[in-house]
């Protein structure tokens, strides 16, 4: 009888009483099994924690807020399944999403992480912010993000987990680093994801979130000139 393999959902939360159960539950909706949720409470003030805590199934880790990357990382950490998923906390996976992305992986072994489309959903009074233009392939607003992904334990061992230091556009940078190490990185065409905007949403803050853009360029530039300098020094 054919087994399929633990696929690890890691859910980061600070201060996200206000959606963090609808996440919770749409993970326990996917149409996949295996699956373990964790979640990361990464320092909250408010029920976070206490929400979490409520369901049987979920692994709850806390620690003192340092960032969406530490907290993704403590999620890594604690995963145990051959694949693991990341989900923000006030957005929705919708329930194909984990048997679509596994599936391909399983057809094409070739690829180390497949990301999926999203669909922004603005709460009453929240406008699109400045981020959200249409992808130049899809056409969705806001691209698609790289925490929309899918990864084998494998491929993201080789190209390391996200950078602590990156408080904003970590995904992005996440992202890079799994192209330069050579990951293949496969996008489905289907919508699985329903990213929640609001007013809380660190990306509102534009100029943090150019300046932080910058700093991951910047690192990138800076890793492929240390690249060529070695080949020179061969």
């Amino acid at each position: 009888m054919k087994i399929d393999p633990l696929i690890s959902v890691v859910i980061c939360v600070y201060n996200g009483e206000r959606f963090l159960r609808e996440a919770i539950d749409s993970v326990f909706g996917q149409d996949y099994r295996p699956i373990e949720v964790i979640v990361v409470d990464d320092g909250s003030d408010d029920r976070s924690a206490e929400i979490a805590t409520a369901y049987l199934d979920v692994r709850v880790v806390s620690q003192e807020n340092r960032g969406v990357g530490a907290a993704r990382n403590a999620g890594i950490a604690a995963a145990t399944g051959a694949f693991i998923a990341f989900l923000d906390a006030d957005d929705v996976m919708l329930p194909s999403r984990v048997s679509e992305q596994a599936g391909h992986l399983f057809a094409h072994p070739e690829v180390g992480c497949v990301l999926c489309r999203q669909k922004l959903v603005p709460v009453p009074g929240s406008d699109l912010p400045a981020w959200a233009r249409r992808d130049p392939i899809f056409g969705d607003p806001g691209g698609v993000q790289p925490t929309c992904g899918l990864i084998r334990r494998t491929a993201l061992e080789r190209a390391g987990s996200f950078d602590p230091s990156v408080r904003m556009g970590d995904g992005m940078e996440w992202l890079s680093r799994l192209r330069e190490a050579g990951i293949k990185i496969d996008i489905l065409p289907s919508v699985l994801l329903l990213r929640r905007v609001h007013e809380d949403n660190l990306t509102h803050d534009q100029a943090a979130f150019t300046e932080s853009l910058f700093r991951t360029l910047k690192a990138r530039a800076d890793r492929a000139q240390a690249r060529e300098g070695d080949d020179e020094s061969v």
